[in-house]
């Protein structure tokens, strides 16, 4: 059993994305080490790419700070495989499907030997992901999908068979960013994805306080909080209120 099953049959994990290099490889380490001693259960960890068409603003700068500093998808392995020697937390790799083309097929292996557990790919469409899912499989990698708002119950189907540790939901359209607020029907959809897998499925795009988390955790196997820390590492918070950032999300 791998890290990603064994962690939801547990528990409702707590999931933070950071954008890797921001403020340079160290400094992510240091923060997502700080996240994870706040109570962060699953980190996904975002390779930066210079066109990120589903992200806002907060990551979108994160990212291009990233690039500015050199950082390369390798890289980012190497930053993992740091991660993974402190710590047997579960990590995802999230990443756009260009740098992952151009880093060559031995990327999946190398992603694996790093200490990633699973690969979510935010811009390749399923008819699209053959080749992927038999690499990311062949290396022992989960292969985490998206769904959205406007996905069609045939195809939330064929998405949840395509997808191995848990499938990720879309709260709302458009791109990442902070919001307050929950959509109208995020529990009627989360149950209709319920209804066609018996895969995990988590919450993620705009969640930024524990009341949302909470609301989420009501119907959904977990939560992902995203642009609201990966603004907070941008910043420069200490790594000790990085920790209180991570800790009030879920008191």
């Amino acid at each position: 059993m791998g890290r990603i099953e064994e962690l939801f049959l547990k528990k409702k994990p707590f999931i933070a994305y950071v954008t890797a290099g921001d403020g340079g490889m160290e400094r992510t380490v240091e923060a997502a080490l700080a996240l994870v001693e706040g109570g962060v259960d699953l980190l996904e960890v975002g390779i930066p790419f210079s066109d990120p068409v589903a992200d806002g603003p907060v990551i979108q700068d994160a990212m291009e700070r990233s690039l500015k500093l050199g950082t390369t998808p390798r890289k980012v392995l190497e930053c993992i495989a740091t991660i993974r020697k402190k710590s047997a937390i579960p990590i995802v790799l999230f990443t756009y499907y260009n740098p992952v083309l151009a880093a060559g097929e031995d990327f999946y292996r190398e992603a694996k030997a790093a200490g990633v557990d699973g690969i979510l790919i935010v811009d390749l469409p399923l008819e699209e992901g053959e080749d992927y899912r038999k690499q990311a499989q062949a290396a022992k990698l989960d292969t985490i999908f998206l769904i959205a708002p406007s996905t069609p119950k045939e195809r939330i189907q064929n998405i949840a068979l395509a997808s191995s540790g848990f499938l990720y939901y879309v709260s709302r359209k458009g791109t990442t960013g902070v919001k307050t607020d929950l959509p109208d029907d995020l529990e009627k959809k989360v149950q209709e994805i319920r209804s066609v897998t018996s895969l995990p499925v988590v919450v993620g795009f705009g969640v930024s306080n524990s009341a949302m988390a909470r609301k989420i955790l009501e119907f959904a196997d977990g939560f992902v909080v995203g642009s609201y820390l990966v603004q907070a590492i941008g910043e420069g918070k200490s790594l000790q209120k990085l920790t209180q950032c991570a800790r009030s999300l879920i008191e």
